[in-house]
């Protein structure tokens, strides 16, 4: 599928679509959300990458996160992402947005305005194997220890944005 992002300018105006890989060859910036998934203990549930992913394969980030394609809110299109990805509904609220720039060994480009959603879910993740290789619960105090000791593990994005997610946690 020739799947379209939403290119925008720095304040996040949509300026017209390009094909999504192209976006992340050229490093056009694009729009993007990241969900954070926490259950009734206050726990994190994290994803790690299927490691055919075209960037980042293996590394471990947050529930998950895509791309609204074109004429899609970007709430509705977190929603669809979380149950395509994780087998997951519920409810998701918008915390925070983000910009980040991150290139990779395989000369692809991130170049990101990432909306940041919060949800509650006690479920257990039924995961796509084409997105998803595992999924682990973990407290925010043993994920800070955790992207401290061990950076490489986790995806570019997720270590921009993490301060953000503790200062802006739903409890």
């Amino acid at each position: 599928m020739n799947e379209q992002v939403i290119i925008v300018d720095d304040k996040d105006n949509p300026v017209g679509t390009m094909e999504k890989m192209e976006a992340h060859r050229k490093g056009a910036l694009h729009r993007a959300f990241s969900v954070f998934i926490f259950n009734s203990q206050g726990e994190l549930l994290l994803q790690q990458r299927a490691l055919e992913k075209y960037h980042s394969g293996g590394k471990w980030t947050n529930t998950c996160c895509s791309h609204p394609r074109p004429n899609e809110k970007t709430i509705d299109a977190a929603k669809r992402r979380l149950k395509e990805e994780m087998g997951i509904k519920c409810t998701l609220s918008y915390s925070f947005q983000f910009y980040y720039k991150a290139e990779f060994d395989n000369g692809l480009i991130e170049h990101e305005i990432d909306h940041v959603f919060f949800g509650l879910s006690d479920s257990t993740p039924q995961l796509n194997p084409n997105e998803v290789l595992s999924y682990q619960y973990i407290s925010l105090n043993d994920l800070k220890k955790e992207i401290q000791l061990y950076p490489d593990k986790f995806t570019p994005w997720f270590k921009i944005c993490f301060d953000q997610v503790l200062r802006n946690k739903p409890f």
